[in-house]
């Protein structure tokens, strides 16, 4: 089993006892220290393996449970000491582990009920279908799955309430209450001790479960306490609340301790109930079965020709300081980033709309973006970020998988968020030494790749006001100032 697949029901091990199955748990030295990872994500994944190499063990099987070079030498040292009449690993997640095991292991391949939707049945669903929309996928989701459905019509009469879902931040105390965290054990501090020198951020402190046990306490108390008050700001940014009315649950679903149908049922059990109002179980589920495994289907489709797109020619390196080398003026990045440095995580609109648009409007190459971001977050799977920087957020595949952009302004930050109102730029400025930098590097973006997006009729409007600019050379001389500063860490 790998280490992203942590549940007894998963593939290979579901029909599997102790009588007829030995189990083989490798961690890796290559996927641990060829590159600088942030330690929270190794602590979780190496904690989350050991635990559930013990829980095998107390329910009877034999576990091999080993370090090794890379997976295939652990695989080959196995094969050597135990003499296995076969060896069956479940489909793995990510398509690098996928061909390297198809090309060296000689393995059987069980096929994968990880997600909701197979990667084939995702295949079959979209041939013929032309452009499609995430939409399009989730109804049909919604309709074979059969959540939140009466009869053949979407509960509440509508299939998506995301438009109630936008709204900014509250004012005053927070309705939602602060996620519970568990105590570090010896296991965890054994496994810190050992991380390697590269590893980078700061230490865990107990907000992401490293157990089946402790990912079901969380999904239950996220359905119970915090789902009630899910939809209407899952888009607000905070700089007091980093976790707002946000599940959490992405690193557990990540690595198995959850699967996607278990936290749907829950969901709509609660809706059922009338504990959740439709508007926030709608988004949730639709976060579920939805965008999560409309992802997953996507990435399986494109990889691994997605990783070679550039469609705007963005060759700048990640800036120093998201990469915690420098410090930054900007409140909304410099809340982001820490977050980034102190937790692995911060919630999907500080990653679409700060650090991926920002990123994207700054010209930063997007394999090196979405490298950063696979490093730098808990729940950072790469089929979770091939499609979700090189698709979406910086549409790197010229609209492949999203139909515009994700750039904004100033303007969206400060109705979204409490950031501008301390920060030392102007949203409503573009030009002079105040002015917002997502603002002045806005334009710049739309003025540099204006004939790149002329035909797309989703940024008519951006390229109207462009045209209605008296200053657009100042403000571009002003992105200029802006990049140095970017690269020098002095923004």
């Amino acid at each position: 089993m790998l280490g992203d697949q942590l549940n007894r029901r998963v593939g290979a091990l579901a029909d599997a006892t102790p009588a007829d199955t030995r189990v083989l748990l490798v961690e890796s030295a290559a996927a641990k220290g060829s590159r600088p990872i942030h330690r929270q994500r190794l602590h979780l994944v190496v904690t989350a393996m050991r635990r559930f190499a013990e829980e095998l063990r107390s329910a009877g099987f034999e576990v091999d449970h080993r370090s090794a070079s890379t997976l295939v030498a652990g695989l080959d040292a196995h094969r050597d000491e135990h003499r296995p009449d076969r060896v069956r690993v479940t489909e793995p997640l990510s398509w690098s582990m996928l061909h390297a095991l198809d090309a060296r292991a000689d393995v059987e391949l069980v096929r994968s009920d990880q997600f909701l939707c197979h990667p084939d049945d995702f295949a079959r669903w979209i041939d013929g279908r032309g452009r499609t929309r995430m939409e399009d996928f989730y109804r049909w989701q919604r309709t074979r799955l059969g959540y939140l459905m009466d009869g053949d019509e979407p509960a509440g009469g509508r299939w998506n309430f995301d438009h109630e879902n936008r709204e900014p931040p509250p004012e005053g105390d927070a309705p939602w209450p602060t996620p519970p965290r568990s105590r570090l054990d010896d296991l965890d501090r054994e496994v810190l001790a050992a991380l390697p020198d590269s590893a980078f951020g700061g230490d865990p402190d107990g907000w992401w479960p490293t157990s089946r046990r402790a990912a079901l306490a969380r999904l239950d108390h996220f359905v119970t306490a915090v789902l009630p008050h899910f939809g209407p700001h899952e888009d607000a940014m905070l700089g007091r609340d980093w976790h707002l009315a946000h599940s959490l649950l992405s690193p557990a679903l990540n690595l198995g301790l959850l699967l996607p149908g278990e936290v749907a049922d829950r969901a709509e059990e609660a809706y059922r109930a009338g504990d959740v109002p439709i508007a926030s179980a709608e988004g949730f589920i639709r976060q579920i079965i939805g965008w999560r495994e409309y992802v997953w289907g996507r990435y399986w489709l494109h990889m691994p020709e997605w990783l070679d797109h550039n469609v705007f020619g963005n060759d700048a390196p990640v800036p120093p300081a998201y990469r915690g080398e420098t410090d930054t003026h900007m409140a909304c990045l410099a809340t982001a980033l820490d977050g980034v440095q102190t937790r692995g995580w911060v919630h999907h609109i500080q990653r679409l709309m700060v650090l991926a648009s920002f990123a994207n409007m700054a010209g930063v190459h997007p394999r090196a973006l979405m490298d950063w971001m696979q490093v730098s977050f808990v729940d950072g799977a790469e089929w979770v970020m091939v499609p979700n920087v090189i698709g979406m957020a910086t549409w790197a595949d010229g609209g492949t998988m999203a139909t515009k952009p994700y750039v904004s302004g100033g303007a969206y930050i400060n109705r979204m968020s409490d950031h501008c109102r301390d920060c030392r730029y102007d949203p409503k400025k573009r030009t002079g030494p105040d002015a917002c930098p997502f603002t002045t590097l806005y334009w710049d973006f739309l003025a540099r790749n204006r004939e790149r997006l002329s035909g797309n009729h989703r940024m008519a409007q951006p390229l109207k006001g462009l045209d209605r600019l008296s200053d657009l050379d100042e403000t571009r001389d002003r992105a200029a100032e802006v990049l140095e500063l970017l690269a020098t860490g002095d923004l």
